[in-house]
């Protein structure tokens, strides 16, 4: 029996594999930009006020950092802690963060924006939008409010 070859599933394999390709090198080129200010001094965020850049389901979260603490709404819940800012290399780091308890549907969305905030170590300002990252990696990004 002759094995029967379609080239239409060559044609949609390598268009796929060319997109993909591209939009690899797009997301590497513009995490590149952003990465190498990790660790490089920063302005001061301490008194400003963010949300969420990515599209979530329900409410947006918000970051508003005072001088040594930070609150905001997580989606659902409000939430509040500590953080700790060193401009000088952008470190970023939040313990005791605390929220209240209601249930709402995107409470997977919320756990995650809540486990990212406390993994942060690194935070990077590109005019107005603010990025936290975890070492190089990044983890959340915001736009000024």
């Amino acid at each position: 029996m002759k094995a029967i070859h379609f080239p239409q599933k060559n044609i949609f394999r390598n268009i796929f594999l060319a997109i993909f390709t591209a939009a690899t090198v797009v997301s590497c080129s513009t995490m590149a930009t952003s990465k190498s200010k990790v660790g490089t001094p920063q302005p001061n965020i301490a008194n400003t006020q963010w949300t969420l850049a990515d599209n979530v389901k329900g409410k947006k979260p918000t970051l508003v950092i005072e001088t040594a603490k930070i609150t905001g709404n997580g989606g659902c819940n409000s939430y509040f802690g500590e953080v700790m800012l060193d401009r000088t290399v952008g470190n970023f780091s939040t313990k005791n963060i605390g929220s209240t308890k209601m249930m709402c549907d995107n409470m997977s969305e919320e756990t995650n924006f809540f486990s990212m905030l406390g993994a942060a170590t690194k935070y990077v300002v590109n005019g107005s939008t603010l990025e936290l990252y975890k070492g190089n990696l990044l983890l959340l990004k915001f736009n000024k409010l």
